[in-house]
């Protein structure tokens, strides 16, 4: 089944490049980022995988623990993670799931069979301080992903999910943002700096410090 938009993460106990994990335990009230790739020894998630390694601090300033997984084994993946420091010159540094029977994957639904039968797409969950999905994307098996483009909507997550505020397009972290209609006009100008109403329905205020 599908995971959805403020379902709550399935929880699992699984070997990883970095010991036996249980999920929740693991991630704590920290946000996370789940990710999956098709496969080891392949030149797309090489890219990737160093990718976020290189990413480390920037993940850690926005408290997101990152942890990836893939259908291979806990052999293989330490084999691959030395051609992945050796190749994209960032170690790896998070903890990378074995998954060889695909439980994991069948219960974030990573496997789409009309994609590919046996290995995962490049899916990414986005799972908040309370353990619930606030985002999900999926990528083809092909194509690689933008994590810097994740690293924003990390950035928006966190400063909309209580302020009764929301991002508007192509907004990046300092930009202006949106006042959302549960919020009266009275509060707004009150709560933000800087406020403006373009429409009724349409405010922007300056986004809130820190």
């Amino acid at each position: 089944m599908a995971i959805r938009l403020g379902d709550v993460a399935p929880d699992f106990t699984a070997d990883t490049t970095e010991g036996e994990l249980a999920f929740h335990d693991w991630k704590g009230d920290s946000w996370a980022v789940l990710f999956s790739h098709p496969a080891d020894f392949t030149p797309v998630c090489t890219t990737e995988l160093g990718r976020v390694a290189a990413l480390k601090d920037e993940f850690a300033a926005r408290d997101t623990k990152v942890i990836a997984l893939s259908v291979d084994g806990l052999g293989d993946h330490e084999t691959w993670s030395a051609d992945i420091a050796d190749t994209q010159g960032t170690a790896l540094n998070y903890p990378l799931i074995a998954d060889e029977d695909q439980s994991i994957a069948q219960a974030y639904d990573m496997i789409h069979p009309n994609a590919d039968s046996t290995h995962t797409v490049r899916s990414v969950f986005v799972i908040g301080p309370d353990n619930t999905v606030r985002l999900t994307l999926t990528y083809p098996p092909a194509t690689g992903r933008n994590f810097d483009e994740i690293l924003r909507v990390i950035d928006s997550l966190q400063l909309t999910a209580t302020q009764g505020l929301a991002t508007p397009v192509d907004w990046t972290a300092g930009d202006r943002v949106i006042v959302t209609p549960g919020v009266t006009t009275e509060d707004a100008k009150e709560r933000f700096a800087n406020f403006e109403e373009v429409r009724p329905y349409l405010r922007y205020v300056d986004a809130p410090a820190g």
